[in-house]
């Protein structure tokens, strides 16, 4: 981690390179990279269904003073309203592999689904307007 942000250092000191980011780091990473190179932004997903970043890696980013690109707010398209229980993927589809989306979970995850659509209809808005409004509020 070191000898890649210390590169990243000496090519924005070199005018060829502006800032640094990173994606999908965990807390240790981020923070040798930091110590290394000011690391400006972490791309990440983090979702109404994926919030594994409020645990360690929202809090680290704020101390740092390291900005956040949440990526798949829509769930993959699960939070869009537009997947149900009975939903299957192609094996050229990156979700026919991952185990969020395995009939098992993807039945289980039905229930926040109704809730967002539930919650959609009442604003008269998308599934999707839900979702990402959520995001939205959480943090500037």
């Amino acid at each position: 981690m070191e000898d890649v942000a210390g590169t990243v250092r000496d090519l924005i000191a070199a005018g060829k390179v502006r800032h640094f980011g990173m994606s999908e780091a965990g807390s240790a990473a981020i923070r040798r990279a930091d110590a290394e190179q000011s690391v400006a932004v972490l791309q990440s997903e983090y979702a109404l269904w994926w919030r594994e970043p409020e645990a360690a890696i929202l809090p680290l980013l704020e101390e740092l003073g390291i900005g956040f690109v949440p990526f798949a707010p829509l769930g993959k398209g699960f939070l869009t309203g537009m997947l149900d229980a009975n939903a299957t993927f192609g094996d050229g589809d990156f979700r026919s592999v991952v185990p969020r989306f395995s009939p098992e979970a993807t039945k289980a995850n039905q229930a926040l689904v109704e809730v967002v659509k539930e919650t959609a209809a009442s604003k008269r808005v998308t599934p999707a307007q839900i979702a990402l409004s959520w995001l939205i509020a959480q943090k500037p």
